[in-house]
């Protein structure tokens, strides 16, 4: 299935360079696109490539169209953001042959007695709802899921097959949670008693906001007497732990393994590459983002990039060695200045 560009214009915005007529059926990469596809130009650097792409259209910038546009045969979509428009361009193309899983819940799900499960939401095969959940409009729960006691799934939120939504978790409308995510696990609280550990029940919920992205295998703590918050627009990727207690701000993302401890505060629009990870009863400020590697151990009031890693050791030993990286710009100013008294003195002589 296809669409003429000007059809995709009127629905996506842009400005439309060439013939709004051309059937389009998707979009690929430069190197790869023909005379049925889209492609898009995010980076300068590739413009020689783009003037000699085969697609039937490019999305490109207003400062890349005119010198793309002097060698390039085809249409132009002009928008300021390229990167965006492509990803709504993509979400439009896959919308036209998406599998929508049919209303109503299969024959093999369980479904309580006073589970409320609209109509027009879809319960897959093998798939439990305990007593008193509710699954929203237009929702889907995959295969094999289980949605636990008094738990919430927003309209039109996907759950794909053997995700695990524990009792009393709420997540809002149009989320997805992809398979091996467990929402609402025990965090992790234990008193300490004459070396025996003590467990500490772990009664709060997780409450996720709308538009919210959970990858496969990522978990999240359910809080210990609070909640764990996970606010509108937050976009985790694969394997990452949320501790219990933490709240994410609005439109933080997180790449693979990031891991973070319980009762963290992180701000919005913040980001943290693979693998960072974040100590506990921190607090972290809006716009910060975070390294890829990178150990936050201090709480962070001020927005910018942050970056850094110390090498394991003894704890004493890392403790001196911070320490003295971080009197580094002093004792550098003390050496110049007793280079120059030698200097001087010298001269003198």
């Amino acid at each position: 299935m296809g669409t003429r560009l000007g059809e995709l214009v009127e629905r996506l915005g842009g400005e439309l360079a060439g013939d709004p007529n051309i059937e389009v059926t998707g979009i690929a990469p430069l190197a790869d696109a023909g005379a049925s596809h889209i492609s898009f130009l995010s980076n300068s650097k590739l413009r020689a490539q783009a003037a000699q792409s085969g697609a039937a259209a490019l999305i490109l910038a207003p400062s890349d169209s005119e010198t793309v546009g002097a060698t390039y045969p085809g249409a132009r979509i002009v928008t300021k953001n390229p990167y965006a428009y492509f990803a709504r361009a993509a979400q439009y193309f896959e919308a036209l042959t998406a599998f929508v899983p049919a209303a109503g819940v299969h024959p093999s799900a369980y479904v309580a007695g006073s589970a409320r499960v609209d109509p027009s939401a879809h319960v897959g095969p093998n798939a439990t709802v305990e007593e008193g959940a509710s699954v929203g409009a237009g929702a889907v729960i995959g295969a094999g899921c289980f949605v636990g006691r008094d738990a919430v799934i927003g309209a039109e939120t996907r759950l794909f097959a053997n995700v695990t939504f524990h009792a009393g978790c709420q997540i809002g409308a149009r989320g997805i949670i992809h398979s091996g995510a467990v929402i609402g696990t025990d965090g992790f609280g234990f008193a300490n008693e004459g070396g025996v550990y003590i467990k500490i029940p772990q009664t709060g919920r997780v409450v996720i906001g709308d538009d919210v992205d959970i990858g496969a295998n990522t978990t999240i703590d359910r809080g210990a007497l609070a909640d764990t918050i996970i606010e509108d627009g937050v976009k985790l990727d694969n394997q990452i732990q949320i501790g219990h207690n933490c709240h994410i701000g609005a439109h933080t993302a997180m790449a693979g393994c990031v891991g973070v401890a319980g009762s963290a505060k992180i701000g919005k629009y913040c980001t943290f590459g693979g693998a960072a990870m974040v100590l506990g009863h921190l607090t972290i400020a809006d716009h910060v983002h975070i390294s890829s590697g990178s150990m936050v151990s201090r709480s962070i009031a001020e927005a910018g990039q942050y970056t850094g890693f110390y090498p394991l050791a003894k704890n004493a030993d890392w403790e001196k060695t911070a320490a003295i990286v971080r009197n580094l710009d002093t004792m550098r100013d003390k050496i110049r200045a007793l280079e120059k008294t030698i200097k001087t003195l010298t001269e003198q002589k």
